[in-house]
């Protein structure tokens, strides 16, 4: 698989989703610059980002919804760029699940098989119906399901059809969260069941990285990074996908000298260590790198047990400022002198009583934990900070 943003390459297969070059404009808006994206067949494939990143616009054409400005989209050997949707191997599902109200639940998985003339389509609708666990509801109207029901019924009607390629798009965002989870659990079940393509457009990290293999982070029509979720979560390449797949807490540092693998940092009067595999800044002496660290890897200690403190580990001091208690785990804002507002999660297992408010405290985390970006690249992009990335810009298409 390639972005042009990507140098990850994979063999073509026979079902694989191609997308060459494809681009879309609007006057003098771009909602999607020129890329080259493969899905490869049979995976579950997710397509994220913020409202108005284009992720939409690029399923639209893949469906044959939208014209692409440039480029060619290939399903399999197939180039089906110039044919209508109703003449490509594909089908959408759509956030509203457009049944036919006045259909019951059977005839409305059947319909597409009644529409092309199949005169026998018990069994294939009942198989249907079982995979999707409605069995039992398929002679009841749309309204007399719940929310996520409705939305199996939608997967149902279009995987009936034996598409080569199922396009989601923000399937289960009228759900609520509960709702939203197990619907997620469901989709990936079905999609492996089934071992079709799936495409998935959505704008939930948390829904992204549980269902797909492989996930494209979309940014202003481009695709950021792509790589598995963990690749992602683990050694993102820029700001912006570092703080979109979760938080980041950055410090800006600069190289001390580099050895053995490793660079040694100064920030703020101390040193830091970064493994060279997680850098992707440059490595001269005194070239600046952004320091990033996930809160859930640090650890917190009172500045009384400093000293219990493991060698080898990177450490910075600070004053905790803030705390929150989020259940599972304890949110603690931290001011340090390289960071302002340092996050750090801690687990409510046998938790320190004195980590509140005004604590000094040394923030410590095992260096592999680190990972560095080109500073000045982030800074050019205005994404620098460890807040979430929010957009309020509509999607296009």
């Amino acid at each position: 698989m390639k972005t042009t943003n990507d140098t990850t390459t994979a063999g073509h297969g026979g079902g694989d989703v191609r997308l060459t070059g494809i681009g879309k404009t609007y006057g003098s808006f771009t909602a999607v610059h020129p890329l080259d994206l493969t899905v490869p067949q049979g995976s579950f494939f997710a397509l994220l980002g913020a409202s108005g990143c284009g992720k939409t616009t690029t399923l639209r054409m893949i469906a044959g919804l939208e014209e692409p400005t440039s480029g060619a989209v290939h399903l399999g050997d197939q180039d089906v760029t110039a044919l209508p949707p109703y003449k490509r191997p594909v089908n959408t599902v759509f956030q509203s699940y457009a049944l036919f109200p006045h259909l019951d639940i059977f005839e409305n998985v059947a319909f597409g098989l009644r529409r092309r003339g199949i005169k026998s389509v018990k069994k294939q609708v009942e198989e249907m119906l079982e995979l999707v666990q409605l069995g039992e509801q398929a002679r009841k109207k749309p309204h007399q399901l719940s929310g996520g029901q409705q939305q199996r019924v939608a997967v149902a009607r279009a995987l009936i059809n034996h598409p080569k390629v199922l396009l989601l798009d923000e399937p289960l965002g009228a759900l609520d969260l509960k709702l939203r989870r197990q619907m997620q659990l469901e989709l990936k079940r079905i999609q492996t069941e089934v071992g079709i393509t799936f495409v998935h457009v959505t704008h939930d990290q948390e829904e992204a990285m549980t269902m797909a293999d492989t996930v494209a982070v979309m940014n202003a029509g481009r695709v950021e990074q792509l790589g598995s979720p963990a690749d992602l979560y683990e050694n993102p390449r820029t700001t912006f996908v570092a703080n979109f797949l979760g938080t980041s807490n950055f410090i800006e540092a600069e190289v001390d000298s580099a050895s053995g693998g490793e660079l040694v940092l100064k920030a703020g009067g101390g040193k830091l260590v970064l493994p060279g595999a997680r850098n992707s800044a440059p490595t001269t002496t005194g070239g600046k790198v952004l320091v990033g660290v996930r809160p859930e890897k640090i650890s917190l200690t009172h500045a009384d047990d400093a000293g219990e403190i493991p060698e080898g580990r990177n450490r910075i001091t600070g004053r905790i400022t803030g705390a929150g208690f989020i259940g599972v785990s304890t949110q603690f804002v931290v001011d340090s002198p390289v960071c302002s507002d340092f996050e750090v999660y801690v687990q409510n297992i046998d938790r320190d009583a004195r980590l509140v408010p005004g604590a000094e405290v040394v923030l410590h985390w095992n260096p592999a934990h680190t990972f560095g970006l080109d500073a000045a690249q982030s800074l050019l992009a205005g994404t620098v900070g460890s807040a979430g990335v929010e957009t309020v810009a509509e999607e296009v298409g």
